[in-house]
């Protein structure tokens, strides 16, 4: 059996996370903006973002954000290796960043699912989470491209 954890990241195991958004397709990775090293090192300072990365035998399998706007908690990047895929390990990341998210006194926690990813919609249900308004729009005001 592998050895597994889940466990707080810091900025010391950036490059392999930043490693992992790739290898998982992160549509959103902006590693020269907000998924800078220098914006991760400023995110986690502020106290409001958990980086939970899951270590399979040593090796970076998955990883989640679970972050908060001080009412609700939100669940940001959750990703799997493909390799690690369809083993349970993001309904694992989800109850991690839950339990992370609770202890900060969350009550309520959400995510956002692409569209066109049905895989991560499916898992999501799985775990519980409900769509509120299936027509809910995205819309954002950004300042750069890399933000």
């Amino acid at each position: 059996m592998p050895a597994e954890e889940i466990r707080p990241l810091t900025l010391d195991d950036y490059d392999r996370l930043l490693a992992l958004w790739q290898r998982a397709g992160l549509h959103s990775l902006k590693p020269a903006g907000r998924d800078s090293r220098e914006q991760m090192a400023q995110q986690l300072a502020w106290g409001v973002q958990t980086v939970l990365g899951l270590i399979v035998d040593g090796e970076l399998a998955g990883a989640v954000i679970a972050t908060h706007d001080s009412r609700k908690g939100w669940i940001n990047r959750l990703v799997v290796d493909p390799a690690y895929r369809r083993r349970g390990y993001g309904l694992r990341l989800i109850a991690a960043a839950e339990e992370t998210l609770r202890a900060q006194g969350m009550k309520v926690i959400a995510a956002l699912v692409e569209h066109d990813n049905t895989a991560s919609l499916a898992m999501f249900h799985k775990a519980g989470y409900v769509e509120i308004d299936p027509g809910m729009h995205y819309l954002t005001r950004r300042e750069s491209d890399e933000v």
